[in-house]
């Protein structure tokens, strides 16, 4: 099948038509601007853009939403928040199957969007006909998937097991979160500069990061007595790589057997995630996978558990995630065109 991608020159973007070529159910993949692509209608080209390409001489269309049904099975939206929401209403309108990176349908109310985003919230009932979607939880919904973001993704996973089993005190919740930069995107910000970044550790986004209201909201659709979180996220001096960081106080009679027990049976049969018991993973073991690797480590004298999870935050938590909600909506193997073993370096 013919694919198109909105917004191929971000990281997410990226990665994402690095994994699309090499699909094997994908024949060719289209590319689209949500903007006029250089000045007075130069035409650009993939490889012009990202030199990495070298070869993929793909020109950037203009965005027309009737010409992207009438040319591809699906389409991607690889955009910064804000685009989506103003932009994708005529798929919905049409049912025609989209997934969409950003944040701009993860929250059905527009309200709650406009609160943490501080941007213009798409309409009431276009939102209503998103799904959120966690791939390793993929439900069948609409046809429009809105794929988490990566902190919602690294915590999500660590925690489901012990709030969908009521294994934990919900108003213990700790998260500790951090990142590589390329998580903040391409754009320039004071923290991301290479002489603040490097050889530092900065925190940001305290009680403010977009991802809390999805994390929250996902909680709750499991366990209602999940009312709030902790949450705080850190900037790593590194491109790639999130570690969430998990800590909350267990239930009486809950210990290390029981916790493990139901991380085991929640991904027993899972393709990407993987359960240590009483052991931490490291960043490098997932980075370059679309992985998520998880220790479990209970304190039986603070009666408190800590959930280590890792994730590559432009694979897992992005542009990996989206590829497997893709497979989940053509009902391909889940796996498909997706790597499995990390970079190392």
């Amino acid at each position: 099948m013919d694919v198109a991608i909105v917004g191929v020159t971000g990281y997410s973007g990226t990665v994402l038509y690095t994994l699309l070529a090499k699909h094997p159910a994908i024949d060719q993949i289209n590319l689209y601007g949500h903007q006029d692509e250089g000045k007075d209608g130069e035409v650009r080209y993939l490889d012009e853009l990202i030199p990495g390409f070298y070869g993929n001489h793909i020109k950037i269309q203009k965005f027309n939403p009737q010409q992207i049904m009438a040319d591809n099975a699906a389409v991607f939206f690889a955009t910064s928040a804000g685009v989506s929401g103003q932009l994708a209403g005529e798929f919905i309108d049409a049912d025609f199957p989209v997934i969409d990176l950003s944040g701009d349908y993860r929250l059905p109310d527009p309200a709650e969007y406009e609160k943490w985003y501080h941007k213009p919230a798409a309409p009431a009932e276009h939102l209503q006909k998103a799904t959120y979607s966690l791939a390793d939880f993929y439900q069948p919904g609409t046809n429009y998937i809105a794929n988490p973001g990566c902190y919602a993704t690294a915590t999500l996973l660590g925690l489901a097991p012990m709030v969908q089993n009521d294994l934990i005190d919900p108003d213990t919740i700790v998260v500790d979160a951090k990142s590589g930069t390329s998580g903040a995107g391409k754009k320039l910000t004071g923290i991301t500069h290479f002489t603040e970044a490097s050889d530092n550790l900065q925190l940001y986004g305290l009680n403010t990061h977009k991802h809390i209201p999805e994390i929250v909201a996902q909680l709750k659709k499991w366990n209602d007595s999940v009312n709030a979180i902790q949450f705080s996220t850190t900037l790593l001096p590194l491109t790639t790589g999130l570690m969430a960081s998990i800590y909350a106080k267990v239930k009486p009679g809950v210990d290390q057997e029981k916790l493990m027990s139901a991380f085991n049976q929640d991904y027993a049969d899972s393709n990407f995630v993987h359960v240590l018991d009483g052991t931490t993973p490291d960043l490098k073991e997932v980075v370059g996978t679309n992985n998520c690797d998880i220790g479990v480590v209970y304190n039986p004298v603070t009666q408190t558990v800590m959930v280590i999870s890792v994730i590559d935050n432009l694979m897992k938590g992005a542009a990996g995630q989206a590829v497997q909600n893709f497979n989940h909506l053509f009902d391909l193997a889940e796996s498909t065109g997706l790597p499995t073993l990390p970079a190392f370096v």
